[in-house]
């Protein structure tokens, strides 16, 4: 009888994993966390705060920052309530609907930012290559189409995952190995055969991450046969120093993303310790950093920031 009850236990929820090893110290690990979060939060809030009040800054470059801001906004909130409520209080265990809805929303809203990151190389594309028709090309209502299709992309890509995740059987221990919910991993508790789930699932992200970043590298070649035809030096460097931020920021979000990616579909026995870690630098790095590169390497920005705190 206390079999089939721990079977029916296993399969009713997840159980999520803090830091490996360190369960004594969970509370003293959350002092970081909490630090990142608040950071991020409020960086991520004074960006669009900023552009919002700043009518010079109603440009495609820093509405489409706003958005970044936004959807960064969306990941922190999507991933708060499991990790704090592990670090605080050891509770680790979250249903499957609920784990389903976590995992949806992480997925969508990380497929979203690679479209705003896409969207931004084109920016910067257009704003360098023909900066003539910047303004012609770039109108507010396409860059409010470019912004809506991203979200849309995101959410029709992930739409399927859960309601194929909920048809499969899980009876093995069900033990997650970070404190959200991963697409990745999620299938591979599963009972049932997921090799065609799992086909589609790697075919849909090389077809939609690979070509982001595919299209993103051919923005910069271009960029870069524009600049290297400029006689001044100084212009040149003018160029591309508008180009730094938005480098940065697709950087810090595509390589943890690939490398837990990688770790997850064709690395075995890999350190639980290490791939924690990883996992929490993907979704919680960028988010963090953005508004601060953001800050540090565009002038008009940061301008706005001294003014708004001096006074």
């Amino acid at each position: 009888m206390s079999a089939v009850n721990d079977t029916k236990f296993q399969s009713a929820v997840f159980l999520l994993t803090g830091i490996p090893g360190q369960e004594n110290i969970h509370v003293w690990i959350s002092i970081p966390f909490c630090l990142m979060y608040v950071i991020s939060i409020l960086g991520n809030s004074v960006i669009l705060f900023i552009i919002k009040t700043e009518p010079t800054l109603h440009e495609p470059m820093y509405i489409f920052l706003s958005m970044l801001a936004i959807t960064d906004l969306g990941i922190l909130i999507s991933t708060l309530p499991t990790v704090l409520s592990i670090f605080w209080f050891n509770f680790r265990e979250i249903s499957f609907d609920a784990c389903f809805v976590q995992l949806f929303f992480i997925h969508s809203l990380t497929f979203t930012e690679s479209s705003m990151l896409l969207s931004m190389a084109f920016d910067r594309f257009v704003a360098i290559c023909n900066p003539l028709r910047y303004d012609s090309i770039l109108t507010p209502p396409r860059v409010a189409k470019m912004g809506l299709g991203s979200l849309l992309r995101g959410v029709g890509i992930v739409f399927p995952v859960p309601i194929l995740l909920k048809q499969y059987r899980y009876c093995h221990a069900n033990v997650l190995s970070h404190s959200y919910c991963l697409k990745q991993e999620v299938m591979t508790m599963a009972c049932s055969d997921i090799r065609a789930h799992s086909i589609y699932s790697f075919f849909v992200t090389l077809a939609s991450l690979g070509l982001d970043i595919l299209l993103i590298l051919l923005s910069y070649v271009m960029i870069l046969k524009t600049v290297l035809s400029i006689a001044s030096h100084a212009e040149r460097l003018k160029a591309l120093h508008t180009c730094i931020s938005h480098v940065c920021v697709v950087l810090l979000f595509y390589t943890p993303e690939i490398g837990l990616s990688v770790i997850h579909r064709f690395v075995k026995n890999f350190s639980p310790l290490v791939q924690t870690v990883m996992g929490d630098v993907y979704l919680l790095v960028p988010p963090l950093m953005n508004p601060i590169v953001y800050s540090v390497k565009t002038k008009a920005i940061r301008a706005r920031i001294i003014r708004v705190f001096v006074k």
